[in-house]
């Protein structure tokens, strides 16, 4: 086998002694590896989605959200609502996992986040942004995202405890938000999982 030849099968070469072979995880030893993982997870996140208006996001939104644990959906602003035909079809089927409102105004959605324990974060490009990894996601935390075009509302802003950005080393200015959203989302998990 040549050096640039890639192995396509899952048995050792020489020298490299026995592998077991890969295989995918059944269903139930999906369900068993999430129970575990949710046994680790003590903190609550909330996630306010503001302005959102195509329902393909929302829909992936809403999946990223019952992935991570998400407690609580509020909505604000002109956010389409997860009934919305194109946000369930994204969503498949999550949006009955993932409880959620309409809050209205973003001052009407953080005073109900605040008297729900949690602390606002915002994610978005500001003067005073602090990367996502150094940000406050520690305790009880809800997440802030704003619409495709115009991002998180400068009331929303006023109104957060904190803001954060997402590093990027690309070319290209930001995400897409509910790619955003997901990486916000893991950062929060992943911090509290590796006790950070």
């Amino acid at each position: 086998m040549s050096s640039t030849a890639r192995r396509t099968d899952d048995t050792a070469g020489p020298g490299e002694g026995a592998r077991p072979a890969r295989r995918q995880l059944r269903p139930t030893d999906v369900k068993r590896l999430n129970r575990d993982w949710r046994r680790r997870t003590t903190g609550r996140l909330g996630l306010l989605a503001e302005s959102v208006t195509q329902p393909f996001n929302v829909g992936s939104i809403l999946r990223s959200a019952a992935v991570f644990g998400v407690e609580h959906l509020w909505l604000a602003g002109n956010t389409t609502p997860p009934t919305h035909r194109n946000a369930a079809k994204t969503a498949l089927g999550t949006e009955r996992l993932v409880p959620w409102s309409h809050a209205g105004s973003p001052a009407d959605a953080a005073a109900e986040i605040r008297a729900a324990g949690f602390r606002l974060v915002a994610v978005e490009l500001t003067s005073d942004a602090v990367p996502l990894h150094d940000a406050p996601l520690d305790g009880d935390v809800c997440l802030a995202v704003g619409g495709e075009d115009h991002g998180v509302s400068p009331a929303l802003l006023a109104a957060a405890d904190a803001v954060a950005y997402i590093p990027q080393v690309g070319r290209v200015g930001s995400l897409n938000v509910a790619v955003a959203t997901a990486v916000a989302l893991a950062e929060v998990r992943r911090r509290e999982w590796a006790g950070d």
